[in-house]
């Protein structure tokens, strides 16, 4: 079983389920010739033609707005948006046509769209281009939300999202795309959507994690270990829908949470994880649940993201704060 990045992980789904089903395709900005900013789609033009790997202009509402037409005409469109902060200009093909057309139609049309988008900071880009904004997805019923943090998972979910029936935003961590390798399988797998996983077991404190923060809070329970801290690392992948379940079980084993998210503080995702504990596990916890994020300002310039995005010093912190409560 070969080692692979995450990038190379998301290329291998894309083309396994393009030789799969030939409803299937990508279209996005330089994903055909040039295979995509960070090479997510290289070598698809040249395996399934410009039918299929369609370079498209430089107009997010028209890559999204003509994906939602080809889902519901019977092609399976991957489509690319190049970076997520460019997403704000497909908020109304989005919001109120991929997520809603199952519930306008009465079940009678179905959306099988997936988007994937990079995000997240750590990679010195231009303005715009950082930008955490999952919540604003997690608010709108009938589009699901899937973040993976391991190549593994890269691929598992991502073929999971292209099966599924109705529109999926798959937000991709930049930093991550080839920040380590990982033994993924070659053929056809699939991490079910709407499950979280354990990626460290612990005892005294539940650290909640997603996409880009889940190797960041991997660190920070390393360092709370060598202090006698026993952390549970659980990486969500799933947003929407939520897995409340693992959640709710963790903490009650643990009877503490700290939650962190690269978003802004202030109506991040955190805050809806939050909530959850609040309503569920309210006679488990032996701490408030403390939340460890970005802070309430737009994506800083290259030069001191390193200080505004959350690491393992200050998630550190928190996990001893609420331990020591």
């Amino acid at each position: 079983m070969a080692k692979v990045t995450m990038i190379q992980a998301i290329n291998q789904a894309l083309g396994l389920a393009m030789e799969r089903d030939p409803k299937v395709m990508v279209l996005g900005e330089d994903v055909g010739k040039n295979g995509g900013v960070f090479r997510a789609t290289e070598g698809l033009l040249d395996r399934f033609g410009e039918a299929r790997v369609v370079d498209t202009p430089l107009a997010e509402s028209a890559i999204v707005g003509s994906a939602v037409g080809l889902a519901m005409g019977g092609m399976r469109p991957v489509a690319e948006i190049q970076f997520f902060g460019f997403i704000y200009e497909t908020m109304d093909q989005i919001g109120t046509q991929a997520s809603r057309m199952r519930f306008r139609s009465q079940g009678r049309f179905h959306v099988p769209l997936v988007i994937r988008a990079p995000f997240g900071g750590g990679v010195r880009t231009p303005e715009i281009h950082s930008d955490s904004l999952e919540a604003f997805f997690c608010h709108m019923p009938g589009l699901k939300v899937v973040t993976p943090s391991t190549p593994y998972d890269a691929k598992g979910l991502l073929l999971s999202a292209i099966q599924d029936p109705d529109p999926v935003l798959f937000i991709e961590p930049m930093r991550l795309y080839r920040a380590f390798r990982e033994e993924v399988p070659e053929d056809w797998y699939e991490v079910p959507l709407g499950h979280a996983r354990i990626a460290k077991s612990g005892d005294d404190v539940t650290v909640v994690a997603w996409g880009p923060m889940v190797p960041v809070a991997e660190a920070a329970a390393e360092k709370a270990g060598q202090e006698g801290i026993s952390v549970e690392v659980l990486d969500l992948r799933t947003l929407s829908p939520i897995d409340t379940q693992a959640i709710i079980a963790s903490v009650q084993k643990t009877g503490r949470a700290v939650v962190v998210h690269e978003a802004v503080r202030t109506g991040g995702f955190g805050a809806e994880v939050a909530a959850l504990i609040q309503e569920h596990a309210f006679l488990s916890l032996e701490a408030p649940v403390l939340r460890v994020t970005g802070y309430d300002t737009p994506f800083p310039v290259p030069s001191i993201e390193d200080l505004w995005l959350p690491d393992a010093g200050r998630l550190l912190e928190a996990i001893t704060t609420v331990v020591r409560y």
